[in-house]
């Protein structure tokens, strides 16, 4: 009879835990990031009565005869489905599509959360706010003047320098890809009137920047070979600031000219000569000094110009201080990215250059990968760093440990940590959150099956101690 009682009991109890889970899973509804709890029944000892035998020449087997001591809990799992996106326009609010967990950091303790709601502190510094915590991944390093991620090192907290200057770059290389119009007239020798000069020449500007991220006009300007027999040849003129003059109406700047990738420009006239094949395309250079470049198929022609920047100071031996850019013409034989000569309407299309001023951050963004780029004012782009996402054998297996977070058991396997896409981690959503992954018409129905099965547990103690009631009325 007290076996009865027993078993009620512990049905009461036990669900009365499974209705403490879904209690909390609806708490928890809108909660971001959040997972779902779940609770397992499974039977209890038994107690046998009579044990089974085995059938003999006589008689069949018997089986054996045992009475239950109720039900006990199995398991509480976390049920890690994915949850809705909600988009919130935020670009620090962060969600995973797919498996892994955002790395936080509290002092050396390291927690994982699918909450992304995230913003920066008064230090620049990517944290949770509600906890903090300070959320982990890796810091871009400049690499020869390039942004570099390691993500082999480890993890460390990301800071965005909202504010930070990019210093100015100078000008190092400038592309030209115009198309000379075969059709321009050959200049006369004699008696050329401006009219007839401008009709033969084609000129193109671009903006060129010093080290100090001072601005200057690089002017090259093309003119037809007066030489009938050379009607495939162009002479340049190449000038920076073409309207700073001294008195004595002397170029400030004195461009000048030399061939070759790593040559430094030489003294001497800023003009070179431009020759093109038979079918349009590039042939080869040649500088004042007579050096040519050219004449093998997809050989670069760069020609390397060198003008004085202003406003600096002498060096050692009291020469004005000279920078050096690449001019690059294009490939022999090259369509693509480089300078032509066919029978269209000459052209500066696709003329570009490397060079810009100083710039402050004022926007920085966040890629499916997690890459952290950097917009500044003077127009480039900086990779800032990039969040890191761990991944676990049995994400199952991880403890709660509060404010949306969890922590290694000794059942979930080390944190793999790495970049989103890789080893089965998912991708990273800017600008929306994961909501909860509870479903309310499940909960419900789940707290309506939880309900009549501690009814139908109390039943049973009620009834079990109608009984007792019976067997102890039997000395009346």
């Amino acid at each position: 009879m007290m076996r009865s009682l027993f078993a009620g009991v512990s049905g009461l109890q036990n669900h009365q835990t499974r209705m403490d889970v879904i209690g909390n899973n609806i708490a928890n509804i809108n909660t971001v990031g959040f997972k779902k709890g779940r609770v397992n029944f499974q039977d209890m000892l038994y107690q046998q009565l009579q044990g089974a035998s085995r059938p003999t020449n006589e008689l069949g087997g018997v089986n054996p005869q045992e009475v239950g001591l109720g039900m006990s809990i199995a398991t509480i799992d976390t049920v890690h489905s994915q949850g809705a996106f909600q988009s919130t326009g935020v670009g620090t609010d962060l969600a995973v599509e797919g498996t892994g967990f955002f790395v936080l950091k509290e002092g050396e303790n390291f927690f994982y959360t699918r909450a992304g709601a995230f913003n920066l502190d008064a230090d620049g510094v990517l944290v949770n706010p509600a906890s903090g915590m300070k959320v982990q991944g890796w810091m871009a390093q400049d690499i020869g003047g390039q942004q570099i991620l390691d993500v082999s090192r480890d993890v460390e907290n990301l800071t965005i320098p909202v504010g930070s200057k990019d210093p100015a770059k100078a000008t190092t290389e400038v592309d030209f890809a115009c198309n000379l119009d075969k059709r321009m007239p050959v200049i006369p020798a004699e008696g050329a009137t401006p009219i007839q000069v401008r009709e033969g020449t084609w000129t193109t500007q671009i903006k060129v920047y010093d080290s100090f991220g001072q601005e200057h006009t690089l002017q090259v300007e093309f003119t037809r070979s007066q030489d009938p027999a050379l009607p495939n040849q162009w002479n340049a003129n190449v000038a920076v600031d073409p309207e700073a003059l001294d008195e004595d109406g002397a170029s400030l700047r004195g461009a000048t000219i030399g061939l070759g990738d790593d040559a430094p420009a030489v003294g001497g006239p800023a003009n070179f000569i431009v020759n093109f094949s038979n079918t349009g395309t590039l042939l080869s250079a040649v500088d004042g000094a007579g050096n040519e470049s050219g004449n093998e198929a997809g050989g670069r022609v760069i020609m390397n110009v060198a003008y004085t920047v202003p406003d600096t100071d002498p060096a050692a031996d009291g020469a004005p201080v000279r920078q050096t850019f690449a001019l690059n013409l294009g490939t022999v034989g090259g369509f693509v990215n480089s300078i032509t000569q066919f029978a269209e309407a000459s052209s500066s299309k696709a003329v570009s250059q490397d060079g810009y001023v100083m710039g402050y951050l004022d926007n920085f963004k966040i890629d499916s990968s997690g890459i952290i780029s950097g917009e500044y004012s003077n127009g480039t782009n900086r990779i800032i760093g990039q969040v890191a996402l761990a991944s676990f054998t049995n994400q199952a297996g991880l403890e709660k440990a509060g404010d949306s977070t969890y922590q290694v058991s000794s059942n979930s396997g080390t944190a793999n940590v790495g970049a989103s896409g890789i080893a089965g981690k998912g991708n990273i959503v800017a600008g929306v959150l994961e909501m909860s992954n509870v479903d309310m018409s499940e909960s419900f129905t789940d707290m309506i099956v939880t309900q009549r099965g501690f009814q139908a547990n109390s039943r049973t103690i009620q009834t079990a101690d109608q009984l007792l009631q019976e067997v102890l009325s039997l000395k009346r």
